[in-house]
């Protein structure tokens, strides 16, 4: 049986647009959870995420729906359904939907993402 006091009721969860250029849907950000982070992220078909890297927090990117065209530092990586893949704190990255749907993946990050951990690299 679980504690009450681990069990965490949401509202219904809401996708918001991101300057990344895809849509993020938060399935766990909680400063009581500081060692992870799970969200949903939607990039629609054509469209290339924001070239970023996250300060202290790796990243793994699991691949729910689509085909994509992910880059990490200068490697490119084709990627499609079920495939996972690990980003290391600090390496460059985007990815590009080359698929005819939109593409869908879960962001586990560790530790849990956070604004300030998000650095711009096209300024």
């Amino acid at each position: 049986m679980c504690p009450s006091n681990s069990i965490r009721k949401k509202n219904p969860l809401k996708e918001f647009w991101t300057e990344e250029r895809c849509y993020i849907t938060e399935l766990l950000n909680d400063p009581q959870s500081p060692n992870i982070s799970i969200a949903l992220a939607r990039v629609e078909i054509d469209t290339t995420t924001q070239l970023h890297l996250l300060r202290g927090v790796q990243e793994t990117y699991v691949i729910k729906k689509g085909l994509g065209l992910l880059e990490i530092d200068d490697e490119q990586i084709s990627v499609k359904e079920n495939d996972t893949i690990l980003i290391e704190a600090n390496r460059s990255q985007r990815i590009t939907n080359v698929g005819n749907c939109d593409l869908e993946f879960y962001c586990i990050c560790i530790p849990r993402f956070y604004a300030d951990c998000y650095i711009n690299l096209e300024d």
